[in-house]
């Protein structure tokens, strides 16, 4: 581990990637194999952030029901009456287990509009139109006005959008956490090819044990 990608966790921000009802509970209509059971994992490391103070970003899909935001792959699906992460529907919802206390339903309008919606204490949601959290969204500037360096990822189908979106933030020279055991369809060259761009791969376990001996 380089001195310019090691965590600086006193400057970190857990990132959860589309963990969603649609894309995880079991049936769903997008469900991705594997996400609901990391979620008691991804859990855990949200409750020691919680507990430490420190900030969490939600990033969601939506798909409109016109299609008229979806991406390519998945824009014919959507306009023949797929109906997948709908705005202001219970499926683009949280799933329930990773939800803060008091969570209230998701203000789709400001989503789609690139506000960042404030679900607890240093706590927020904002939408991506595609598979990267930086590809056209304020992201970026979010994370610097909160003085966050490091970020931490955890979430659902690491090949799309955990995977682009960490390679977004390579590039931004940000330092990079992928929690592998509180991520779904992890596979081991993907986390070789983490390694390579100086992304620091670890389990849930070890994020506890650095978060435990923080002092803020």
């Amino acid at each position: 581990m380089s001195k310019y990608t090691e965590p600086h966790w006193e400057h970190s921000i857990l990132i959860t990637v589309d963990t969603q009802n649609d894309f995880t509970l079991p049936g769903a209509p997008a469900e991705i194999t594997g996400t609901a059971a990391v979620l008691p994992t991804m859990n855990q490391v949200l409750e020691a952030y919680r507990a430490k103070g420190l900030p969490v970003l939600h990033v969601i899909r939506y798909y409109k029901e016109d299609g008229s935001n979806v991406d390519l792959c998945r824009k014919e699906a959507v306009e023949n009456g797929a109906r997948i992460a709908a705005p202001n529907s219970e499926g683009a919802e949280l799933a329930e287990e990773i939800r803060p206390p008091d969570y209230k339903q998701l203000n789709a309008g400001k989503l789609l509009n690139g506000e960042f919606q404030s679900i607890g204490n240093k706590e927020w949601v904002m939408y991506k139109s595609r598979w990267g959290a930086f590809y056209k969204t304020d992201l970026e500037s979010f994370l610097q006005n909160q003085g966050m360096n490091t970020l931490v990822f955890t979430g659902c189908n690491f090949p799309n959008c955990p995977r682009t979106s960490m390679y977004e933030a390579s590039e931004r020279d940000f330092r990079i956490v992928m929690v592998k055991d509180a991520m779904s369809q992890v596979y081991d060259r993907g986390i070789q090819e983490m390694g390579n761009i100086g992304v620091t791969v670890c389990k849930a376990a070890d994020v506890l044990e650095s978060l435990s001996t923080l002092v803020i």
